[in-house]
Formats: C-alpha cells, structure tokens, sequence
C-alpha cells in the first residue's frame, strides 16, 4: 500500500511542482494556489483520489472504467495503477 501511495505522490509532484502537500481531512492533499487541488487516501482493496471530474464527457468514459462516488475515483490494488490517468486528474 505505502509503495502505491508513493507513487501517487510522486506523480502529482511531478504533474504539478508547485503545488503544496499538507492534510486535510485526515488524508495527504495537494494545494495549488491556496486551492485544494487533490486528496489521496489509501484503503484495504483500493486507493480513492478526490475530487474526480465531472462534466467531461471523454474524461468522465476515461474513469467509468474504475468504481466512483460522488467526486471520488478508486483504483482497486489487484490491478496496475494507471499513472497516465492520475496524471490527467
């Protein structure tokens, strides 16, 4: 799980340099600008990213692939993570 989590991190650090880690909610988020801009959270089967987009149809087809929530995107352990897609978040 840590290995994952690393793996997020690093590839938000990288999408966006500028942006700050803190905690908020008790769960690693990146700020941009004074604006919360993701929040990650590690879990037993997955790792959930927040907010998702919505309105987007392409994008929205993109992430109908993975189980959401209402503004959450979970990626399930048992299967790669899709970095390019975290990217793109």
């Amino acid at each position: 799980m840590q290995k994952v989590l690393q793996h997020i991190r690093a590839t938000i650090k990288k999408t966006a340099p500028g942006a700050k880690e803190t905690i908020s909610y008790a769960i690693p988020t990146f700020t941009l600008n004074k604006t919360y801009l993701l929040y990650f959270a590690g879990y037993k089967k997955h790792v959930s990213l927040y907010p998702a987009p919505s309105g987007d149809e392409a994008f929205e087809k993109e992430l109908s692939a993975y189980r959401s929530g209402k503004g959450t995107v979970q990626f399930s352990l048992e299967k790669p993570l899709p970095l390019k897609l975290i990217t793109k978040l």
